[in-house]
């Protein structure tokens, strides 16, 4: 069985509302033969990531920034999970599949910095980008929780058997 990890850092009840519908979509009763974890940014490990076939990843924009939780999380996992810096600094050559990821972001004024940086961590570990990035900006509505659960879905369903 496929196993896809979701680690978010939900601080507000908006990136919380946004959260649950991403993990309801990833359990939708239609996509069999995947076992969705959910971990909060500070409680995954290395463990949860090497287990894991895929990813979804939730954060809010925190002054151009992803949240320090979600921060903390990939300098945690970052080497033991495969991560490759080139002698500059950039994303280094990684060996090994490709596991598919998604990413939700909310922000009140911009996202644009968050999910910058949350990419150029992801393309250092080599994981692959598999659906738009879900960024909403200011309230979260029917409309918005309706894209979350379908980007949990769309992650948990390339999982699928």
């Amino acid at each position: 069985m496929a196993r896809l990890l979701i680690v978010h850092h939900s601080p507000t009840p908006s990136v919380q509302a946004l959260a649950d519908a991403v993990v309801a979509g990833a359990g939708d009763d239609s996509i069999e033969g995947v076992e969705v974890v959910v971990r909060t940014a500070l409680d995954a490990g290395s463990e949860d990531v090497l287990a894991a076939d895929g990813y979804l990843l939730g954060t809010p924009a925190n002054f151009g920034y992803m949240s320090g939780a979600l921060k903390h999380f990939f300098d945690t996992i970052f080497l033991e999970a495969g991560g490759a810096l080139a002698d500059d600094g950039s994303a280094g050559s990684v060996t090994g599949g490709r596991k598919p990821y998604g990413l939700w972001v909310h922000g009140r004024y911009d996202t644009t910095g968050a999910v910058r940086s949350v990419q150029s961590i992801v393309q250092a570990l080599g994981w692959q980008q598999s659906a738009s990035v879900l960024e909403i900006l200011g309230d979260v509505g029917d409309e918005q929780r309706a894209a979350a659960y379908e980007l949990g879905g769309t992650i948990a369903a390339l999982l699928s058997e």
